[in-house]
């Protein structure tokens, strides 16, 4: 866990529209946090904060209280993501080796509502209030360099490995081990040197413009699933489980999404879904609300069953304390999550890394808007890491559940490719 005893001094102003946000990003460090052209941009890395193990989320919590009490903010602007800023990434399981970051940018470029700002952060005291919009003319705008192409294979877990998986979780569900198992998969690339990372970035944000686009820390995706958002006390979140390949056209199209919501089988898996999240905020919230049914999520490439959650927050708590309570979901682990995550640990016997868990953005007030991190890859260095996965539950077929994690790697292969 990082030192964070330096104070750090916070200046946000308001500004005029500075055209896309998504044009500041970095073309190898991007930071973004963006659905549907607002959001929040970093520019720069002036603190990382790391975490490992069990206790991650505990002291993110911690340690970002603690930052966010001694710092000095200057804030015009007063909206959710104005002021003190950190952008965050979580491993998905408590024993991977892959390290959880909160870092804090320099500079933070944001959007909402037709409201834009721009915040300056640096070490110490500053003298007097500079003029943050300013700062913009000394962020060289590049063109984008040249679209990778690249070919995707199969990783530690493949296709015929994947249903084997498959099968031997359906045998754990029989036998009452599990209610639902989510099996995932790995695909890997490699990058060219020097790629632009902001190419496959504006392809995934312009295809999928209803999705959260991502880029912390070399985790690049865009996740249709909000593990959760806090606004100034207001809870919500939007629980996915169940999917369908779309139609050819607008007949079978129609049809598959009503095949999706008459499906018991993924209706039993949303049920599920819905429960663990609507269990573990039900002590932390009043007036928690969800629909009785669940609505056909539409997005280019598939039909999902979403459900849309929202509640008053009953205590003081942040967007990172509620990460301690909510992650992992059965949308992404199983349930009961206990005994699924140690039978997935032991059936896909590969790290998932950042995959599946929390990737998003906090500020100094508790606010922040945290999504899953799906339809994603690592990237390190010149080597690419996509994911997939499915939630299995009885009923499931092992060759219909590798068809939908292809699906599912659609959004990083094409936005790579």
């Amino acid at each position: 866990m990082t030192n964070t005893r330096e104070s750090l001094s916070v200046v946000t102003r308001p500004s005029a529209s500075m055209g896309r946000i998504l044009d500041w990003i970095s073309p190898d460090s991007p930071l973004a946090f963006v659905r549907d052209g607002d959001g929040i941009v970093g520019i720069g890395e002036l603190l990382r904060l790391e975490f490992r193990g069990a206790e991650r989320f505990t002291q993110a919590a911690a340690s970002w209280s603690e930052l966010s009490r001694v710092a000095v903010v200057h804030d015009s602007v007063k909206r959710a993501g104005t002021g003190l800023v950190a952008l965050g990434s979580f491993a998905f399981a408590d024993s991977s080796a892959e390290v959880s970051v909160l870092i804090v940018p320099r500079m933070i470029i944001g959007s909402r509502d037709g409201i834009h700002w721009v915040t300056s952060i640096s070490h110490g005291e500053v003298s007097g209030l500079p003029e943050t919009a300013d700062a913009l003319a000394e962020v060289p705008l590049t063109p984008r360099g040249a679209p990778v192409h690249l070919s995707f294979v199969p990783g530690k877990m493949s296709a015929k490995g994947f249903t084997t998986a498959v099968n031997a979780a359906l045998r754990e569900i029989s036998r009452s081990k599990a209610a639902k198992l989510v099996i995932a998969r790995d695909q890997v690339a490699t990058l060219p040197a020097g790629a632009d990372l902001r190419v496959p970035i504006d392809a995934l944000a312009g295809r999928y413009p209803d999705t959260f686009t991502f880029a912390v820390d070399g985790l690049i995706g865009s996740s249709p699933e909000t593990l959760v958002r806090v606004q100034n006390g207001t809870v919500s979140a939007r629980v996915l489980a169940g999917s369908a390949a779309r139609g050819d056209n607008r007949i079978s199209d129609g049809r598959a999404a009503a095949t999706l919501a008459g499906s018991p089988k993924d209706q039993k898996e949303h049920a599920l879904a819905l429960a663990s999240v609507m269990d573990a905020l039900l002590p932390l919230s009043s007036e928690l609300v969800a629909a009785s049914t669940p609505f056909a999520l539409q997005l280019p490439n598939l039909w999902h069953l979403a459900t849309d959650i929202e509640g008053q927050l009953t205590e003081r708590s942040s967007a990172l304390d509620l990460l301690t309570v909510l992650h992992p979901t059965a949308a992404v682990a199983g349930t009961p999550t206990p005994d699924a995550i140690r039978i997935i640990d032991k059936l896909e016997g590969f790290d998932r890394g950042r995959y599946a868990g929390p990737v998003g953005w906090v500020d100094s007030h508790g606010n922040g808007e945290w999504a899953v991190a799906l339809r994603c890859a690592q990237v390190d260095g010149t080597r690419i890491t996509a994911y997939a996965g499915a939630g299995i539950v009885a009923g499931s077929e092992a060759k219909r559940e590798l068809a939908e994690t292809e699906l599912k790697f659609r959004p990083i292969v094409e936005a790579f490719g």
